[in-house]
């Protein structure tokens, strides 16, 4: 077996991620202000901009996204008396975060504030401490190669066939390891495309004002659902971002594409600007009050994501305004008014909807982490119950709404048999009822929109729903 020193890269080798990116995110995320002062520590070095990152935010070493086949290979490395060496451009402390975390190396080189431990530095680093006795080097890119060009052997941590050639040209090939493959599936599931359909909510003002049969309207509402979605996927994207580490603690959510490290990181410097472009692009084009609506959700999103989601309540109330701001994108799009039945009808069934997804976060919590309280948001596992109360009440106002509005002069100018609509607060009341009570079984594991598109009861109750607004539209009797 070979007994070279085993010399082992971090970012993007041991872990798939960069510790450096997801240190800017926790800055970004904790003291955003802070960000302002990057360009000054960069101007004295990267590896004074690392030092001075790493005294304000250090990744859990125990939650990073670990390449597992590897760390099993270097406990059998090890386990045969093999010396390990941890040498890395990120900084000393989050190296040794790691290190002690693993408890894999002897000695760990990283950067220390005055030397930047990456390309050169690393390399002559490396030949002074074994100039005679070599080395072994696990490394994952095309830089690594004046590195493995210096090592007795490499051990390349890569999808690419091209590096993997270059590596043994330049020095034997102990072992090679593979990277996680960015798959159709796993960029939907970044984009959550499944989420899309939230989107359809821009539609309800046209179905309720009897106005979507209209081929120019369609076509525009088209337009908007796809600005709409590729701005939420962007929302999305920045989401996952912010919250890598309670993502990661999470029973499902570690599972997501940037948590596992099945998607870079560094990909978003094309993917989010690419998306908020396009989607900027169509919305200028359907008008100017379609615009300002998708701004609006951008704007307020994006405060979610990064600070309103940790208050307690306010969250919920700032994700039914999500949710009634598709409503009134939908209807800025077609120059068309937004009523108060539809606004209040909206905003107190989304409420309950947002309060369901918290109570469903805080029973699969409770259930699978043993723990008390939510991570990244202000809640405790014993609010459960207040959070149930709440949301039951919420929807249980919205078939109020519904039934009011029913009884309207409004109802009566578009529905020649309102008499028969009565028949959707019975289904509407059934269905807030039903969804509430898988809630409590531990049955809701997703968000409760992409439940009900997906929930055979749910889909029976938008089909009997919607049946009986067009009998009622039609004046046919049933």
């Amino acid at each position: 077996m070979n007994q070279t020193p085993l010399v082992v890269d971090l970012d993007g080798t041991l872990v798939y991620t960069d510790t450096l990116l997801e240190s800017l995110i926790m800055l970004i995320k904790h003291s955003p202000f802070v960000i302002f002062a990057l360009p000054f520590w960069l101007l004295r070095g990267k590896a004074y901009m690392k030092r001075r990152l790493s005294n304000l935010v250090v990744p859990n070493p125990a939650l990073l996204p670990y390449n597992l086949e590897l760390v099993s290979w270097l406990r059998e490395q090890k386990d045969s008396d093999r010396e390990l060496i941890l040498c890395t451009a990120a900084d000393q402390r989050i190296a040794e975060g790691v290190a002690s975390h693993l408890d894999l190396f002897s000695l760990v080189l990283a950067s220390d504030g005055l030397r930047n431990m990456k390309g050169t530095n690393k390399c002559k680093a490396l030949m002074e401490l074994f100039p005679t006795q070599g080395f072994s080097y696990v490394g994952d890119t095309r830089a690594d190669l004046a590195i493995w060009q210096a090592a007795s052997s490499s051990i390349v941590v890569s999808n690419s066939l091209a590096l993997k050639n270059s590596a043994r040209k330049v020095c034997p090939t102990e072992k090679e390891f593979s990277k996680p493959k960015v798959s159709l599936s796993g960029i939907a599931r970044l984009l959550r495309v499944h989420q899309w359909s939230k989107n359809l909510l821009l539609l309800v003002p046209a179905v309720a004002a009897h106005q979507i049969g209209q081929i120019d309207l369609i076509i525009t509402l088209v337009l908007a659902f796809v600005s709409f979605s590729l701005c939420s996927s962007a929302v999305y994207i920045a989401n996952d971002l912010i919250d890598l580490e309670n993502d990661r603690r999470h029973p499902r959510k570690r599972d997501r594409p940037f948590a596992s490290g099945q998607i870079s990181i560094a990909s978003t410097s094309v993917l989010f600007p690419l998306l908020l472009t396009l989607s900027a692009v169509l919305a200028l084009k359907i008008g100017s009050g379609f615009a300002w609506a998708l701004l609006s959700y951008f704007v307020l999103t994006c405060a979610y994501t990064v600070f309103l989601k940790r208050i307690v309540l306010l969250d919920c109330l700032v994700l039914a305004g999500t949710y009634t701001l598709r409503v009134i994108a939908g209807a800025a799009a077609i120059s068309m008014g937004v009523s108060f039945w539809i606004l209040s009808f909206s905003v107190f069934l989304f409420l309950s909807l947002a309060y369901l997804k918290r109570f469903a976060e805080l029973q699969e919590v409770a259930d699978e982490n043993q723990t008390t309280s939510l991570h990244g948001r202000g809640y405790h596992h014993g609010d459960s119950q207040f959070v149930q109360i709440l949301g039951i009440v919420a929807g249980f106002i919205s078939v109020l709404v519904l039934a009011l509005y029913i009884d309207s002069t409004a109802s009566a100018q578009l529905y020649r048999k309102p008499e028969i609509v009565w028949g959707a607060v019975v289904v509407l009341l059934y269905w807030v009822s039903w969804v509430w009570l898988k809630a409590y079984r531990g049955e809701m594991h997703d968000d409760p929109v992409v439940f009900a598109i997906t929930d055979r009861v749910s889909l029976a109750c938008g089909l009997l729903f919607g049946g009986i607004i067009l009998l009622g539209t039609v004046g046919v009797s049933p």
